[in-house]
């Protein structure tokens, strides 16, 4: 099973049951779409663009045009790049991908038990050794990825960073340095990949992201949020088109 796309899923959902067994609560997706009116457009990444799906809404609303989506709630970078494989089988013409990544491989451990300790308590003086470490595993992970879509040919890409997160079922303002080292090293990464192509943008959304633009849970954008993330993606998109 491992290595097909049964598998894959397979895994993808027995990560999204860890954190319900975690947290009581479930993530759901919104559909992938395979096949579009610009097919050489594609998006991946985690529950950012999945759950709602409010983000590409607005992309397609104002391009309108529409855009392949493989993304999925849960997903860690390693099934991001499982996504772009998805992609690419699916059909290989891929122009510009606009994604996020990388998250998950810090939250779902840290709401489930924490065993790297990315949550900085009032007493600890800053984010832990052990998370910075796992968090640089995520930058070579997100570094290969990147160039090996450079290698394929994909001419644009388009990372969306993440916002500060608040408290909430999910989110806890204790993950906040945790947020800012992983954007930092995020950042680095697409400045770093020496494969991908010379427009590659890095988008950081904390500075216009509030806690309003947040739903409930801590962690996912409201409509509000969505469409102040899609108006930053798009900003970059727009002349890709």
């Amino acid at each position: 099973m491992k290595g097909t796309k049964s598998g894959k899923y397979i895994q993808r959902l027995i990560i999204v049951a860890a954190l319900i067994i975690a947290t009581g609560c479930s993530l759901i997706s919104v559909p992938i779409i395979t096949n579009a009116s610009r097919n050489d457009v594609v998006n991946l990444g985690d529950s950012i663009y999945a759950l709602s799906g409010k983000i590409q809404d607005y992309l397609h609303s104002w391009s309108g045009k529409t855009f392949r989506r493989y993304a999925l709630s849960g997903s860690f970078v390693s099934h991001v790049s499982d996504q772009y494989d998805d992609a690419r089988a699916d059909n290989a013409n891929i122009n510009t991908i606009f994604m996020d990544g990388g998250g998950n491989d810090i939250l779902i451990p840290a709401v489930a038990f924490d065993p790297y300790n990315c949550k900085v308590d009032w007493w600890e003086s800053g984010l832990s050794t052990t998370c910075k470490n796992l968090i640089n595993d995520v930058y070579v992970d997100m570094v290969d990825l990147l160039n090996r879509m450079g290698r394929d040919g994909v001419d644009n890409i388009i990372f969306l960073g993440y916002y500060n997160i608040k408290n909430g079922i999910f989110g806890s303002t204790k993950l906040l340095p945790a947020v800012a080292y992983g954007d930092t090293k995020l950042a680095q990464a697409i400045q770093n990949a020496t494969a991908v192509p010379n427009y590659r943008v890095f988008i950081d959304p904390r500075p216009v992201i509030v806690n309003s633009d947040i739903i409930i849970d801590g962690i996912h954008p409201s409509d509000s949020g969505s469409k102040k993330c899609a108006t930053l993606i798009w900003a970059k998109l727009q002349p890709k088109l």
